[in-house]
């Protein structure tokens, strides 16, 4: 496993003093580096315990994604991730998944070979250096992180609590796109995405689809760029 080392600069090019608040000190990454140039990048993320309808959702999407050329970001975690990731490659397109733990490790185990597979064929980044063991404020790291890499965020599904939320107000805060799956703003039992929405978060409906889309930024490099780390 070939790990390159990274300041975020390197790799996301100059970051504004809002954007250096949470930033990580140093990125490292396994994989196809230009892949962080091939296209908008657009995190699909949601919850670990997802519904059958949730893990539909963001396979569609994804797959919408990845077709209009854009980059699917997500963290490889069980459940919303998984589902997001899969369906960017099954449909031909990039995907960069960032892990909440050092590149070393497989969480959760049961993505390990995705993980490797995205070691050779994709991209996967971590802000923790090898061999170190993160705790418990690794993965709200990690999600805003995400939210830094990420051109714009999709919540596809999740809990009032989920560790997902924090990705959705760190993208507020650096002034990113934040969409909701409509699905999300009609449970009553959930009090953020109404909070979100005061914020500035849309609705991600089939109506908004191409307003979505109107919001990436457009990054189209030369047809003949190559993958490379």
């Amino acid at each position: 496993m070939k790990v390159a080392h990274y300041r975020p600069e390197e790799l996301l090019g100059p970051l504004n003093e809002v954007e250096k608040k949470n930033a990580p000190q140093d990125l490292y990454a396994v994989g196809h580096t230009s892949i962080l140039s091939v296209g908008a990048r657009v995190s699909v993320v949601g919850s670990r315990k997802a519904t059958a309808k949730g893990l539909s959702r963001a396979s569609r999407v994804a797959q919408y994604i990845v077709e209009r050329g854009a980059v699917v970001v997500s963290g490889l975690a069980e459940g919303i991730d998984t589902a997001a990731h899969k369906a960017a490659i099954a449909a031909g397109g990039r995907t960069v998944a960032v892990l909440g733990t050092p590149l070393d490790r497989f969480y959760p185990p049961a993505n390990r070979a995705l993980q490797e597979q995205f070691m050779r064929e994709q991209l996967v980044l971590s802000q923790f250096p090898l061999g170190m063991r993160p705790g418990r404020k690794a993965f709200p790291m990690r999600n805003r992180t995400m939210a830094l890499i990420s051109d714009a965020t999709l919540i596809v599904e999740a809990g009032q609590s989920s560790g997902t939320l924090h990705q959705g107000w760190e993208a507020l805060r650096l002034g990113r796109p934040l969409f909701l799956m409509e699905s999300l703003t009609k449970r009553s039992d959930l009090s953020w995405p109404q909070e979100m929405l005061d914020y500035g978060a849309e609705v991600l409906s089939d109506e908004t689809l191409e307003f979505f889309f109107e919001m990436l930024p457009e990054r189209c490099p030369d047809e003949q760029t190559e993958l490379t780390l």
